[in-house]
């Protein structure tokens, strides 16, 4: 989402507590944590191949089918550190996949082995900042068993951000809304006398980036990747939190296609490519082919407007469109400030575009700040009938941002990674329309939204996603609309203010309608504490927030694992709770594998039933139940009913149909990590 993420200044909690201002500074714990990150234990010499730091028995047939084998290199053989496990936002280990990591000093290693044939490699990655922002430079040599040698130049410029929404790229900034209630002091800092004193840098985050290397031959599966810091690096610490191996097919060749190097675009990136661009693409509508994006680098700096037209690439990582952040003269009468790489369909209010089709190539755009005005998109405007997939979308704001009313655009088969807000974000009146078997990690918002602002989205489905590490808000969020199904998607490791699955009544959305699905589902390590309210979400998240969620709710065969506070929470907030609600939720056929506090943590009225719903490690009650917290002699407002099946003693007799049984903020019990269902 691109509003701000501001909570309500009372939280929904049944009383208020004051935060001690000796905990003033989370943000201290992520500067300490760069400079002296704590010791791990001695790691096993061989790597496994993992889905969302997961073994992949656990979520077969979940989450998208990709192309490369991922591995954690807390699993390698190293001679560094492995940091983590936390989930404490603003610190490394919580932004990494699995929540750990390795640090590398000067001269140290990590080594993983091929689990299958590759010629190229993703590394994800931490570098510390320039002292005064803006990110250094540091070399990172890639060896494959000691022979095939080349280095990577590892950047930090396009992470670390800090302060509050939208954040900064400057360390040293003073608050950004001093008039903003605080979760630090549990106060208004400029309203407060003494002032509160916050150690800066202030709430330090987005630490990681991911690079793409082509090893320049195949090698074969058991030969070992090494990854070495040179002893001269400028980095005083490198953290590797993975490596994804992977076998790239030649260069596709688009037949019948108008190349657009016959019109003067540049392949080695050197010559703004645009203007050719735009001449394939006038040629070949009037032609009626496609236009065809070979092998290079061109170079893009603003918006190529797409519309009845083809676009195919060699295959994203062959064909990459490249631009530079570029500061207008004036801003644009979006508000705009700066324009960049982007594909981008006429606005719906002049028809928007239709029968677009973008195809096997990559974005890489340059944003390193959040600025909500600007329109710096990978894709954006309005598509109808439209298809984008294999694209490869990075260091843009956000990989897909369409702005409605439009109908039929299918999202498919991309990789979206590193980017400052969302992954995409189906936006005002998007109908009929579909994001299936996509890749995202390291989104700054919401890895996949749908926003209903204005106008309804309707009949859309997010199916089969691989959604990791999005360090703020929700991996998967649904604001409003109508028929929406969210089904058989893998959501890992979601850092603060949001959850892995997500329904929300707020920004302003229209109301929920018809039916609306969450089926076939994987959460894991989500369920995070809400910095704000200092009490545990669910890894699947319902919020009552502007009108009550008043729709056909089903969840389904959903698997939530290793959910650090709740799977399930229901809330309305606390100053509308006696206003909005949620009427009625149908659960069915769901594994609970580990929480650190409830099966179902409920702060709201309304109801919900249970069948076949299984729990195991149960940190605290199984069913924590505050209803709208005016705790009547009838019982909570919040009622629950078992149709049966319900395995693992969490939802017992004396829970039903509504005891209060209403613990603000039980202690966290860790859980064992999760295993195979018998």
């Amino acid at each position: 989402m691109i509003p701000s993420r501001v909570r309500p200044r009372v939280r929904a909690g049944a009383r208020a507590t004051a935060v001690a201002c000796a905990l003033l500074c989370l943000g201290q714990a992520a500067v300490s944590t760069a400079t002296a990150l704590p010791a791990g234990p001695a790691r096993p010499p061989a790597a496994a191949v993992t889905r969302a730091g997961l073994d992949p028995a656990l979520v077969a047939g979940r989450g998208a089918d990709v192309a490369f084998d991922e591995q954690e290199a807390e699993n390698a053989r190293t001679d560094g550190t492995v940091i983590g496990p936390d989930r404490t936002p603003y610190t490394l280990p919580s932004e990494a996949s699995g929540r750990k990591a390795v640090r590398l000093l000067p001269g140290q290693y990590v080594e993983f082995t091929l689990p299958r044939a590759a010629n190229a490699l993703t590394v994800r990655y931490s570098i510390p900042d320039a002292p005064g922002g803006g990110g250094i430079t540091a070399p990172l040599d890639v060896s494959v068993d000691g022979r095939h040698r080349t280095t990577m130049t590892l950047t930090s410029q396009y992470s670390w951000l800090y302060n509050q929404y939208p954040f900064t790229n400057d360390p040293g900034a003073d608050l950004l809304h001093p008039d903003w209630w605080l979760a630090e002091c549990a106060c208004v800092p400029s309203a407060t006398t003494p002032a509160p004193v916050l150690d800066k840098p202030f709430r330090p985050t987005h630490f990681y980036d991911e690079q793409r290397l082509k090893l320049g031959k195949t090698f074969r599966a058991g030969e070992k990747v090494r990854l070495t810091v040179p002893a001269g690096s400028p980095a005083a610490w490198t953290v590797i939190d993975l490596l994804d191996t992977e076998l790239v097919a030649p260069p596709h060749v688009e037949r019948g296609g108008i190349d657009v190097r016959l019109l003067g675009a540049d392949p080695t990136g050197r010559r703004d490519a645009a203007p050719a661009i735009e001449r394939a693409i006038a040629l070949a509508r009037r032609l009626d082919r496609p236009v065809y994006l070979p092998p290079g680098t061109f170079r893009v700096d603003r918006h190529i407007e797409v519309d009845d037209i083809t676009l195919v690439g060699a295959g994203n990582w062959h064909t990459v469109l490249k631009g530079r952040q570029v500061t207008l003269d004036e801003p644009a009468p979006d508000g705009s400030r700066h324009t960049g790489v982007g594909l981008y369909g006429k606005p719906a209010s002049e028809g928007g575009s239709r029968d677009v089709h973008l195809r096997g190539f990559a974005i890489e755009g340059d944003v390193r700040e959040r600025i909500d005005t600007d329109q710096v998109n990978a894709i954006g405007g309005a598509m109808s009938d439209s298809t984008i997939d294999g694209l490869h979308l990075h260091h843009t704001k956000v990989g897909l941002w369409f702005d409605g009313p439009m109908r039929d655009v299918k999202v498919t088969n991309n990789v979206i990674t590193d980017q400052i807000a969302d992954a995409l974000n189906f936006h005002t009146g998007v109908t009929d329309s579909l994001a299936h078997n996509n890749f995202i990690r390291n989104t700054g918002d919401d890895g996949l939204a749908m926003w209903s602002d204005g106008t309804s989205d309707a009949r859309n489905v997010f199916s089969r996603n691989t959604v990791q590490s999005p360090t703020l808000a929700n991996g998967i969020a649904i604001y409003g609309g109508e028929d929406i199904t969210v089904s058989g998607n893998l959501v890992a490791d979601p850092v603060r203010e949001g959850s892995g699955l997500h329904a929300g009544s707020r920004f302003g959305a229209e109301p929920f309608t018809g039916t609306l699905h969450f089926t076939d589902n994987t959460t894991v390590r989500a369920g995070t504490l809400d910095l704000n309210w200092k009490i545990g979400l669910g890894a699947l998240w319902f919020y009552a927030l502007d009108k009550s969620i008043d729709a056909d709710i089903r969840v389904t065969g959903d698997h939530y694992l290793d959910s650090t506070h709740n799977a399930i929470m229901l809330v309305s907030e606390y100053g509308v709770r006696d206003r909005y609600g949620i009427p009625a939720v149908h659960f069915k056929d769901i594994r609970v594998d580990g929480t650190g506090n409830s099966v179902l943590s409920a702060r709201t009225k309304g109801s919900a039933t249970f069948e076949n719903v299984d729990a195991r490690n149960v940190g605290a009650v199984g069913v924590n139940n505050c209803g709208s917290f005016n705790f009547p002699a009838t019982g909570s407002e919040f009622a629950l009913t078992d149709l049966g099946g319900n395995d693992g003693g969490w939802l017992a007799p004396w829970l039903l149909p509504n005891t209060v049984t209403c613990d603000d903020r039980p202690p966290v019990v860790t859980p064992p990590e999760p295993t195979p269902w018998p």
